[in-house]
């Protein structure tokens, strides 16, 4: 990579759209929640349409919630409404009755669709025709699917190496569409498969996968409401999963508690209001959160390490405090860890986590008697550089107290995209698996390739290097999800064609390579219907049940295709009838896709069957059993982690990526962040009063955020400053707006997951 100045503006527009700042507010959800999720389920689909839609959202037969993996109750859901402010605004979204036509294309070019904010990109509506935008052109044009399909299939086919191209998959897609698109890529010869979770959870999948033997999580919905002890860390669940509150509330009501940890106090750990309870809605609600540790960006195994002292420190002068005959029977390493521990000083760790430590005592009161506990994390775990080390740190904490394989504890990654989870379990991974190769050797005599694939970093590199050719991807918003804005952009352009399985325009759609193609798909909300019939697609949630989704609207237009029929196209396209494998019945029939399921993918037996008994299946979970033998040496396995260290100045600042309540990944429903009380703007950084001070910064001054790795200089040009209750020389603001700040090459160690919660920036103000 060449050493240089990368200043860029590929992901939105610079412009202020005209600031509103305000209180932070004391709560989440209630009646302004409620208000503000029907505006606009209303604004975008209409009244009636609207009501009728959300009375079948998260519904067993219902349409499965496009927006967030959180689980739905096993049994009995809320006639009221089984979703949040967040869901019926990821439905308004896909359902909206705005239409991105060809005459829309051929009025607006891609330069100037480019320089748009991605929030009017998306707000520009559903796409209804497959489009081309041919080498040196401008304007996209409407083109036949037959055509579409021809040209991709002889893109794929002229490629010298399979390797040449990226299969990328986002985590909306279906288990039906996932598992046809890994079948076709391993046919086609490659595990180039990144996807999503590369970007997010795949520090826990690995540190899980180490250490008790799987990369999911333990816990069931139940166990939240039945636990004594959730700590909830590095995770914004009032934004980013607000069905979360609801079940912090039963097992506050319970009697459990709820420890928070993260840099800023969030509305939603504060107090909620259960729009569902009249009770809740006429008081000031559910407090939920009993302790907030505010820990600096990044130093949670710190924090936690000062824990796990006063914890080891209570169990040798008291007893009872450690579950030491689980540590015996179930675990190996907690010698080495006990060591470690010991070779601490207190003092230095409470030091660097920031945290007082009062608050920390109040906190190890509450956990030193638990024996139900589970720990809740999100990408401000997993988003470092020690993204894996964070994980299995919380992991040290849980067997120290024999809080996993029993109800009301374990390990609870709360996955951010509602499919990503079953993605994986259906085969979209870049690594090898021996299983899912003799699987599909027996059953279409496939030989897969058994060498890596590319993860997502390593497949921008690939194309940036002009090592891969040919993009592909299943859904997203690649360019604003990636990090490194500017080399992500280059490496998309570097490519020859570029091909986007999607349901609305978005930002990657204007970013393209020399040949670009827009395939328009059926959204979860749509009804999928072929010769008649009606067929449902099924996911799988965070906490690994596989259930069914139905679609109840009609299609935004007579063009679209469901995303499993178009992946079948271009595998037949690309391969025509080299394989035995019958993509176009197998695109058709999705009990037939099941089917193949069930004979590839462990877990999946009688898929067709029990997928449609009640609210669909669990599938098997190892440490949910208190089953470690998966793990090297059979038992679950404590580690010995390092502490991170970064070598600040004192004009240095470690900057983490955050959502507005106005977004969902990269999709902005708005410009108001109204619990953290800021409108109509997301240029915002917030930062600590004091650090605001000693850099002579003001309220809403104007500021240059650069990155510096490797000689090379990164510009996020123009942001606000916002005072914030925030640690010093912590920083926060929104992405995408952050991401071209975050460099390709530093990711977290065993994962490759960017470090877009810990990136060491500098602010210059704009005079």
């Amino acid at each position: 990579m060449a050493k240089k100045d990368r200043i860029v503006n590929e992901n939105t527009s610079e412009e202020f759209t005209g600031i509103k700042v305000t209180k932070p507010a004391s709560y989440a959800a209630g009646a302004r929640g409620v208000k503000v999720a029907l505006e606009h389920a209303v604004g975008e689909m209409g009244a009636v349409r609207a009501f009728q839609t959300l009375a079948k959202l998260n519904q067993i037969g219902g349409i499965d919630c496009p927006g967030c993996a959180w689980l739905d109750p096993d049994d009995k859901r809320s006639v009221l409404g089984e979703y949040c402010e967040n869901g019926a605004k990821a439905l308004a979204e896909e359902a909206t009755l705005k239409r991105v036509t060809p005459d829309f294309f051929a009025e607006h070019s891609v330069t100037e669709m480019s320089n748009w904010s991605d929030f009017k990109i998306g707000k520009s509506g559903r796409l209804t025709h497959p489009m081309f935008l041919d080498k040196g052109a401008v304007h996209y044009k409407p083109i036949a699917w037959d055509e579409a399909f021809k040209i991709i299939g002889k893109e794929l086919k002229k490629l010298k190496d399979p390797n040449e191209a990226i299969f990328y998959t986002s985590g909306r897609s279906s288990n039906e569409a996932a598992f046809l698109y890994g079948l076709f890529a391993r046919a086609y010869g490659t595990l180039n498969m990144p996807d999503c979770s590369n970007m997010c959870h795949e520090s826990s999948g690995v540190a899980l996968s180490e250490t008790v033997g799987i990369g999911k999580g333990s816990v069931t919905l139940d166990d939240l409401h039945k636990a004594e002890v959730v700590i909830v860390i590095g995770q914004n669940p009032g934004t980013n999963h607000p069905r979360m509150l609801t079940a912090l509330s039963k097992c506050k009501d319970a009697g459990g508690s709820v420890i928070a940890i993260n840099p800023l106090e969030e509305a939603g750990l504060k107090r909620f209001k259960n729009p569902q309870s009249v009770s809740d809605m006429l008081s000031l609600g559910t407090a939920i959160t009993d302790v907030f540790l505010r820990v600096r960006i990044n130093e949670d195994i710190a924090l936690l390490k000062v824990i796990q002292k006063k914890l080891l420190e209570l169990d040798e002068k008291e007893g009872d405090v450690l579950d030491h005959d689980f540590i015996a029977e179930k675990t190996i390493g907690y010698r080495s860890l006990k060591s470690d521990l010991n070779k601490h000083n207190l003092d230095d760790l409470i030091d660097q986590s920031g945290v007082e430590e009062s608050a920390i005592d109040d906190a190890v009161k509450i956990l030193a008697p638990a024996k139900r506990i589970i720990i809740c994390w999100a990408m401000g775990l997993t988003q470092h550089k020690n993204g894996v080390e964070n994980i299995k740190e919380c992991v040290n904490l849980l067997l120290m107290k024999g809080s996993i394989g029993k109800e009301g504890a374990g390990t609870c990654p709360v996955r951010g995209h509602s499919n990503v989870q079953g993605d994986r379990s259906v085969g979209i991974v870049h690594t090898p698996s021996k299983a899912i190769a003799s699987a599909l050797k027996k059953s279409f005599d496939i030989d897969v390739p058994m060498e890596h694939g590319y993860d997502t970093v390593h497949s921008i590199m690939a194309m940036h290097d002009k090592k891969a050719k040919v993009f592909v991807s299943l859904g997203g918003n690649f360019v604003s999800a990636a990090p490194d804005t500017a080399y992500t952009a280059q490496a998309l352009k570097n490519c020859s064609m570029t091909v986007a399985v999607s349901t609305k325009l978005n930002r990657t759609h204007m970013i393209t390579g020399k040949r670009a193609l827009i395939l328009p798909t059926l959204g979860r909300s749509e009804k999928d219907v072929s010769n008649g019939k009606h067929r449902f697609v099924t996911v799988e949630n965070s906490m690994g049940k596989v259930h069914t989704s139905h679609g109840s609207l009609d299609p935004a237009s007579d063009h679209l295709m469901s995303e499993p029929e178009i992946v079948a196209n271009i595998a037949y396209a690309t391969l025509g009838d080299s394989s035995k494998v019958d993509w176009m019945s197998l695109g058709v029939d999705y009990n037939a896709i099941r089917d193949v399921i069930s004979e590839v993918v462990g877990g999946f037996n009688d898929y067709n069957e029990r997928v449609v008994e009640g609210s669909g299946f669990y599938l098997p979970n190892n440490a949910r059993e208190g089953d470690f033998s998966k793990v090297k040496g059979r038992k679950a396995r404590f580690s010995v982690c390092n502490l991170p260290y970064h070598d600040l100045d004192a004009d240095d600042f470690l900057l983490t990526s955050i959502r507005s309540h106005d977004q969902f990944n990269t999709t902005i429903y708005g410009l108001d962040d109204r619990y953290r009380g800021v409108f109509n703007e997301r240029r915002v950084l917030f930062m600590n009063p004091s650090d605001m001070k000693y850099h002579k910064l003001k309220k809403l001054d104007v500021v240059n955020i650069t990155s510096h790795y490797d000689g090379e200089t990164r510009l996020a040009p123009k942001f606000l400053i916002v005072p914030y209750k925030i640690p010093s020389q912590n920083l926060a603001c929104y992405f995408p707006e952050a991401n071209t700040l975050i460099p390709i090459d530093q990711f977290a160690d065993g994962s490759q997951t960017p470090i877009s919660k810990s990136v060491k920036v500098k602010v210059t103000k704009v005079e």
